[in-house]
């Protein structure tokens, strides 16, 4: 069934629509990835957006019961230059059109993805909506000019309760802003006794749960849209060792100070080079945000850039000159991805455990 991308600048791409036929409205983004279109479909940072694939074939290894990053997919639609009908593989237990068609997701085949993406590295993230061929293009774009985007991601994404992942190891507050399954999986990996709690609960209430770590999740939209996620951290800060990641980078950044801004089009991906710039060594990492710290911010802040990225020079890494609390912008644990970046769990537990050293000499 032939079916239509509309973007606010007028542009119409017209294909075939697969998954479910209700329409739909977003900000269209581009992700270069060349696997890992389950985890990217299911990766609640990309909550109200429509998700391009630059690569041609997605579909090709179907949907299996292991790779979702979340329960709930929060992506609005996803745009490919073809979709596989009939996918191989041993785990595949659905084509992407039935898993898009149970989960209510439009999609659209058979566009010209280059240039979509062409034009939105020229221009920035668009508003698009996609739709049937019925309707009133002239409208839809008026429609588009005039839509604000909602600003409460992160609300929709975030566990409403807390819960317990229990382990034997080291108790970690991780606080979901639109938490990857990758981020817990890394944590549970190694032995965490971790809580997840809502993005909302506050550093009195974090602090009761005795936490002997703390950390920040991925999310999705504006770190500005989460003061009272901002304020937590502000209030934690220096009493528990902190790692952010992505998101939690962002609002960890405005919780000292600095400030963060829209990029043009965003860092979406799993190859994306970032130095950590005291070894000078390169990791290949997964990136998916379209917000960064402004570096000129930092200047007045007591946080130090650890890591940057080369192809844009933006910030990727912070930390804490006086407390034990180190942010990514990058995604560690992948899913989708490279696991070059895997150890900056290993140096989140390695850094409570010198805390909790530091603390048994200055009580002892």
């Amino acid at each position: 069934m032939k079916r239509q991308l509309i973007l606010e600048d007028g542009t119409v791409f017209v294909g075939e629509g697969f998954g479910s036929t209700d329409s739909t409205i977003g900000e269209v983004v581009f992700n270069t990835g060349m696997t890992g279109y389950q985890e990217i479909l299911s990766d609640p940072s990309y909550c109200g957006q429509i998700v391009t694939l630059t690569y041609p074939l997605v579909g090709n290894y179907g949907i299996n019961r292991d790779d979702f990053e979340s329960i709930i997919p929060a992506i609005s639609g996803f745009i490919v230059k073809e979709v596989c009908d009939v996918p191989s593989n041993f785990r595949s237990q659905f084509t992407l059109d039935e898993y898009f068609k149970a989960k209510n997701i439009p999609g659209l085949s058979g566009i010209d993805t280059r240039k979509l993406t062409r034009i939105i590295r020229q221009y920035g993230t668009l508003k698009g909506a996609l739709c049937s061929l019925d309707v009133d293009v002239f409208e839809v774009i008026q429609l588009l000019k005039g839509e604000e985007l909602p600003t409460n991601q992160v609300q929709q994404v975030s566990t409403k309760d807390p819960y317990p992942s229990p382990g034997r190891g080291d108790r970690v507050v991780l606080v979901d802003f639109g938490m990857k399954h990758g981020i817990l999986r890394e944590l549970t990996k190694r032995k965490c006794d971790v809580i997840v709690v809502p993005y909302n609960t506050t550093a009195k209430e974090i602090l009761q749960l005795n936490p002997d770590g703390i950390m920040l999740t991925n999310g999705p939209g504006d770190p500005k849209d989460v003061p009272e996620a901002i304020e937590m951290i502000k209030e934690i800060l220096g009493k528990v060792p902190l790692f952010g990641i992505c998101l939690g980078h962002q609002l960890f950044a405005l919780a000292c100070s600095a400030n963060t801004e829209k990029m043009k089009f965003g860092h979406r991906g799993s190859n994306h080079p970032v130095k950590h710039l005291q070894s000078g060594k390169v990791a290949i990492t997964a990136q998916n945000h379209g917000y960064t710290v402004e570096e000129s911010s930092l200047l007045k802040t007591r946080l130090e850039v650890t890591h940057v990225a080369l192809n844009d020079g933006t910030v990727e890494g912070l930390r804490h000159l006086d407390f034990p609390a180190f942010t990514v912008q990058y995604h560690p644990e992948a899913s989708p991805g490279p696991e070059d970046a895997n150890g900056l769990f290993d140096e989140f537990l390695s850094m409570i455990e010198q805390s909790k050293k530091e603390g048994v000499a200055r009580n002892g």
